[in-house]
């Protein structure tokens, strides 16, 4: 694989986070600000634009909970209808990012209105798993791919075979024909509380109800670098954009420390129906930029896992990201 098709890869994995590239000295522990730097570093810097998921568009719709949401969570969203705005992009820095690439994530990022100024927030993204363990390795990976070094990035991948997990799942998987249509999930487990008290491990999928709709590679290249948004643009205008969000459920054993890591039989375990996400209408950009979507804002009932490090450097790091982009 080429230099410029690994960037692909790590742009779409960069997806969820912003995070680290080349040319930047780094402590033992990577800051969130050492992480935008370095995700600049490899992608650029691009004025008024975020540092990771870049090319994107934004959206508003509502949030319909399940009748069964509420004995998993106390979460306010799980027991009354809420507005949202959600957010669909590529992964990584470049926001000429080509729509038809193969090897970049898509994201999928929402923002539910919990009333009286309180928010909750859920960043998802188009493959299963992350493709870094740590905030080190995925500075590391970025390293070694911005320095454009064949060897470095062979290297890299030998010491980290974790880090192939999603480059293989996203390749091994045709070509998303519209954000609509591909799956997206929360990679992390995060710990519902209901109102008993009652504990429950679980992952979160949200389900395209308009099916999983792949594009063939002449498809693809048919369709150029830049089609996606004009594609949803047509397709809200008939009715709106459903997904089912979904609860994956954990049992006694499965890790929460290692987002490159599936819980064993992932894709044969029950699931909760927790409600249905609805896209209704396309939004100006500046509604999506006025906060950021952060992966540990949840909501009171809702918890991320305490034990893993790229959950932790995440929303610090967004934050950083949104502070810089607003200047």
């Amino acid at each position: 694989m080429s230099v410029r098709s690994k960037l692909g890869a790590l742009a779409a994995i960069a997806a969820l986070i912003v995070a680290g590239g080349a040319g930047v000295c780094l402590a033992a522990d990577p800051t969130p600000t050492d992480l935008v730097d370095a995700l600049n570093g490899v992608f650029g810097k691009h004025a008024g634009m975020r540092a990771a998921h870049t090319k994107g568009f934004c959206t508003t719709g509502s949030f319909t909970p399940s009748a069964d949401a509420a004995n998993l969570s106390k979460a306010p969203h799980f027991a009354k209808q809420v507005p949202i705005i959600a957010r669909f992009s590529l992964g990584g820095g470049d926001p000429n990012a080509p729509d038809n690439a193969q090897d970049n994530v898509r994201g999928f990022a929402i923002k539910f209105d919990l009333g009286n100024g309180q928010t909750t927030d859920l960043v998802t993204i188009s493959a299963p798993m992350f493709f870094a363990n740590t905030p080190e390795n995925f500075v590391g990976l970025l390293q070694a791919v911005g320095s454009g070094d064949k060897e470095k990035i062979k290297a890299f991948f030998a010491a980290h075979p974790e880090s192939t997990r999603q480059n293989a799942w996203l390749t091994s998987h045709p070509i998303p024909a519209s954000y609509a249509t591909v799956g997206y999930w929360g990679v992390h487990g995060f710990t519902f509380t209901n109102a008993k008290g009652k504990q429950t491990l679980a992952k979160y999928k949200l389900v395209p109800e308009a099916g999983d709709v792949g594009l063939t590679p002449d498809e693809a290249k048919a369709k150029g670098a830049d089609f996606y948004e004009a594609e949803f643009k047509e397709r809200i205008a008939k009715g709106p954009v459903v997904f089912d969000l979904k609860a994956i459920m954990g049992k006694d054993g499965d890790q929460t420390s290692d987002p490159t890591l599936r819980w064993d039989d992932e894709d044969n375990r029950p699931t909760t129906d927790l409600g249905k996400i609805s896209i209704e209408a396309m939004a100006p950009e500046q509604t999506c930029n006025a906060h950021p979507f952060l992966p540990g804002n949840v909501a009171d009932g809702i918890a991320g896992p305490a034990n893993d490090p790229i959950f932790a450097v995440r929303s610090p790091a967004y934050i950083v990201s949104f502070t810089r982009r607003q200047q």
